[in-house]
């Protein structure tokens, strides 16, 4: 039998204070993994550490801001105290940034070049940062260890008015790659680096160019739809069956990969 358990596994994740996060969460718990909740906002982190742990899980509450690599080693530390090693981190901490949107009726050549840079750097640097400083702990604790990247079809496809997010996705797709190499070049297959592509889930960010108020779709979000061949949007929960899949010992001969959890988007070509 493949083993999918993350028992006494120690899995950090980042952006797990949002709705993305708090499914990853949820699985590595199911999985019988222990997790280091990593967010900006506190009470959420410490009110889902609190609910895993009520109920028999075990989970820490770690406030840190991902473009800080001071809170980041200042979070690695409680948890090395807490479980005394880290075996996988998910990199969920990212998005769309509000300034980093280009509306149709704005000037292409007066576009918000900070607000770009801005969604670029939290994306891209976002997934460096965190993997330079539990990385490095998974390398000395770790018998095997496993980072999850989130990717995006925005790496895949031209999206509009998300530059940005476009161009952070896709360097975090050729760091994935980069540094899965680099890793198994120094250390075998000890450490991986993979990537999760999610197709088009609703996201607090997202929500409102993707639907209506009345639960319909946007213009936007209908072409997204028409776009999809499952014609639905995914649910958080269906990312599930691939992260543990990556951050378990199920899949410990694969690095460099992504995985296209999209319900057919990044495939299709429109006819």
């Amino acid at each position: 039998m493949t083993n999918f358990s993350l028992k006494d596994k120690v899995i950090v994740v980042t952006g797990a204070t949002g709705v993305l996060g708090k499914s990853f969460i949820a699985a590595i718990v199911e999985a019988q993994g222990s997790v280091g909740i990593l967010g900006r906002n506190e009470e959420i982190a410490h009110e889902r550490a609190d609910q895993i742990n009520q109920n028999g899980g075990r989970a820490i509450a770690l406030v840190a801001d991902v473009m800080n690599v001071e809170q980041l080693s200042l979070a690695k530390d409680k948890v090395l105290d807490q479980f005394g090693k880290i075996d996988g981190l998910v990199n969920g901490a990212g998005g769309i940034l509000p300034q980093s949107v280009l509306m149709p009726d704005q000037d292409l050549f007066k576009m918000d070049l900070e607000g770009m840079r801005d969604a670029m750097d939290l994306n891209l640097w976002g997934t460096i940062n965190p993997s330079q400083v539990f990385g490095e702990a998974i390398a000395k604790t770790a018998k095997k260890g496993s980072i999850v990247n989130i990717s995006s079809m925005n790496s895949k496809r031209a999206i509009t008015r998300v530059l940005g997010y476009n161009m952070g996705k896709a360097s975090v797709d050729c760091y994935t790659q980069w540094f899965a190499v680099e890793m198994a070049n120094r250390y075998g297959d000890k450490l991986r680096m993979n990537a999760l592509a999610p197709g088009f889930f609703l996201t607090d960010q997202n929500k409102n160019l993707l639907t209506t108020p009345d639960g319909g779709f946007t213009e936007r979000g209908q072409s997204v739809i028409d776009q999809t061949p499952f014609k639905r949007f995914g649910d958080p929960d269906e990312l599930q069956g691939a992260l543990i899949w990556l951050l378990s010992d199920a899949s410990q001969f694969v690095t460099g990969s992504m995985i296209c959890v999209d319900g057919g988007f990044s495939i299709y070509g429109g006819v």
